[in-house]
């Protein structure tokens, strides 16, 4: 195994290591006093573990060196408290096949999560709404705590730790680039200084540091970004009474839009977009008035007009016309109770986007590579989809026995992914935009392009297997 073979001051390199491109560099451009890796991954949370735990548990990277720099702690979750985290996720099919393949969903499911089989979206300002199900009811998604998925993860790595070495209250500090052409005194890897002064090489470095990610900017690419006029404000409530639960819930009011997701029977996690001021107002009011807060931004029709009404009532009227079909009825949403005490936490909301996902021996993902409001629930997925995407061509790239860093095979993954994300950032940008007035003219827009496309089975479609990846 190449990689593995220790790389000696003196004498002559033996003959398997003579065949190795890559220890043969190592030995003659210097690399001998650093640990070189094959792939070093930036960043531990969620989309860096399990790009971790995806090239450890891949059969081509059997041979690999890989290691996972994490600026914090090992979070063990050595028994799962009674109490729901604030913080959970919305994980698609698709994401959820990637945990399985290698192993970090079974662990999941042995501990908790909660599916969704429906998905109701309508406005505050009209009657109109989309309602997102499946004829047989297969689940369109779950909720998962942030907790309970880095417990998961973290147990596969374990599983791998003979490939995979994790570095805990580590950070990456420092980076030197290969230049276009390495002189004999320099070394064509990523050289990599770390917070305590050691230094190690890769020959690719994935960024996985979130939207204030160090590697894109020590890479120098460039990163479109703004900061909304919104916080997001998180908690976790009590249902009035059990029910199936199976239902995501968001509504679009004027301020923003304000989530509700199933975690168990009688309990749901909220997601709450409005400005930076009501938000904090939401968090400093007493629990009862939160809860009544809540419950009207659900259920109050006060920013309802006759006008758009009468519009939305001869539209609907027409479409049932032309286009008679079975469409899914609405939905009453449940009513909160009470809030979980200091569940309550309010976080800024932005957009960002890499102008390149990719360089020579870097490659950026999950937040690192775009950041997206909270609206569509896309946020860990994308970056889950950028770690599938990137796996398959490392893995094409180590079986054909290819530079891990080259961009022959980093381009394919940066095409396939901005693909996918531009369209959906914009798509997401957009609908922020759209539904934070009250201008009459737009209501009215949305109002009917939401009846349209509850109406349109095949768009519908189309959109929960894009939501769905």
């Amino acid at each position: 195994m190449a990689t593995r073979l220790a790389v000696s001051r003196c004498g002559p390199l033996p003959a398997a290591a003579r065949r190795s491109p890559l220890v043969s560099c190592r030995r003659w451009f210097g690399a001998s006093a650093d640990t070189v890796y094959d792939v070093v991954v930036s960043g531990g949370g969620m989309v860096g573990a399990a790009m971790a735990c995806a090239l450890g548990h891949d059969i081509h990277f059997h041979d690999k060196k890989i290691l996972l720099l994490e600026a914090g702690p090992k979070k063990v979750l050595e028994k799962l408290p009674e109490t729901y985290s604030n913080r959970v996720s919305s994980i698609s099919p698709g994401s959820a096949t990637l945990l399985s393949s290698f192993g970090a969903w079974d662990h999941i499911c042995n501990m908790r999560y909660r599916a969704f089989r429906r998905m109701q979206v309508w406005d505050g300002c009209s009657e109109a709404l989309i309602m997102f199900d499946k004829d047989n009811l297969d689940d369109m998604g779950y909720i998962v705590e942030n907790d309970v998925i880095m417990n998961a993860l973290t147990k596969q790595l374990e599983a791998v730790s003979d490939r995979v070495t994790v570095l805990y209250r580590s950070k990456a500090v420092g980076y030197s680039w290969p230049g276009p052409f390495s002189m004999a005194d320099s070394s064509p890897w990523v050289h990599i200084t770390l917070g305590d002064g050691s230094t190690l090489q890769t020959t690719l470095l994935i960024g996985a540091d979130g939207h204030n990610s160090g590697v894109r900017q020590a890479a120098g690419i460039q990163n479109v970004s703004w900061n909304y006029d919104q916080s997001a404000v998180v908690a976790t409530l009590h249902l009035s009474e059990a029910t199936e639960n199976n239902v995501a819930w968001q509504r679009f009011l004027p301020s923003g839009p304000i989530a509700l997701l199933p975690l168990s029977d009688t309990l749901s996690s909220l997601v709450w977009s409005t400005s930076h001021d009501h938000a904090a107002q939401l968090v400093s009011m007493d629990k009862e008035e939160f809860v009544d807060a809540i419950n009207s931004a659900f259920w109050s029709d006060a920013n309802h007009t006759d006008f758009i009404g009468s519009a939305g009532s001869m539209l609907q009227y027409a479409v049932a016309l032309l286009k008679p079909s079975k469409v899914s009825a609405r939905q009453l949403p449940p009513s909160v109770a009470k809030v979980d005490a200091k569940s309550r936490v309010l976080f800024p909301l932005g957009l960002g986007h890499a102008a390149e996902y990719v360089r020579p021996r870097v490659a950026l993902i999950g937040d690192a590579a775009h950041r997206v409001h909270p609206l569509a629930g896309q946020g860990v997925n994308m970056g889950f989809g950028d770690i599938s995407s990137l796996l398959h061509h490392l893995s094409t790239a180590a079986f054909s026995g290819k530079d891990l860093g080259s961009m022959s095979h980093l381009t394919g993954y940066e095409t396939d992914r901005q693909r996918h994300n531009t369209a959906l950032l914009a798509a997401t940008d957009l609908l922020k935009r759209l539904y934070s007035t009250s201008a009459t003219p737009l209501v009215l827009l949305r109002t009917w392009g939401l009846q349209v496309t509850n109406a349109v089975s095949p768009l519908k479609e189309q959109i929960m297997a894009f939501a769905c990846k």
